[in-house]
């Protein structure tokens, strides 16, 4: 994997991705808490951001999964990871400012990261597994899933320290470094000849 540079650009690909997911999903909860409690009528702030949370997640994830997966196969897992992740990019960046805001706005958001998040997820296991040696599947796929499980515990152990020296207005804001580098890589992955074994050719 780390030999060649497809399957590497994948990978950083993948990890950027990682970077995000995982963090968004584990503290947005307790970010709609904080920030709907400020609302005036916040006694049941609980209560919607756990409503919130859940359409974010769960909903979003599911409709993120099957929409993602079919553009990919129409339009290529280059352009679809690229794109899913710019959109989730930018919401990590927005979301701090609605902070306080309009509860329905902010779980409008929410939503959308949410979809969007997970949109190119499958994809970087479908490519890691079209772009390397059949013999090697398995263990490819596994050092993957490995190294990208490894780095959502930094970002979800550094969350805390973004609230604290930044406030939830900006405690989202260091995940773009995710979707940034992820982009680039597939980006740089797009333009490589072993791309067209993608999707069928659709990169």
């Amino acid at each position: 994997m780390f030999r060649r540079p497809a399957l590497r650009l994948a990978l950083g690909g993948y990890l950027g991705h990682n970077w995000e997911l995982y963090a968004m999903w584990a503290w947005l909860g307790v970010f709609l808490d904080a920030s709907f409690r400020i609302d005036p009528g916040g006694d049941r702030a609980a209560f919607w951001a756990g409503i919130a949370s859940f359409a974010a997640i769960g909903v979003g994830g599911l409709v993120g999964c099957v929409v993602g997966g079919k553009l990919a196969d129409r339009f290529g897992r280059t352009a679809i990871t690229i794109g899913a992740m710019s959109i989730s990019g930018v919401c990590a960046a927005m979301i701090g400012i609605l902070f306080g805001g309009h509860p329905g706005i902010l779980a409008c958001l929410c939503v959308v990261w949410g979809v969007a998040i997970v949109a190119d997820s499958a994809q970087f296991s479908a490519a890691i597994a079209e772009l390397s040696d059949p013999r090697l599947i398995g263990t490819m796929l596994t050092v993957q899933t490995c190294l990208g499980f490894l780095l959502t515990l930094v970002t979800i152990h550094l969350m805390p320290y973004a609230v604290t020296a930044l406030g939830w207005r900006w405690a989202f804001s260091f995940l773009v470094i995710g979707p940034v580098l992820g982009v680039w890589s597939m980006a740089r992955l797009r333009r490589h000849p072993e791309a067209l074994r993608l999707a069928q050719g659709r990169r």
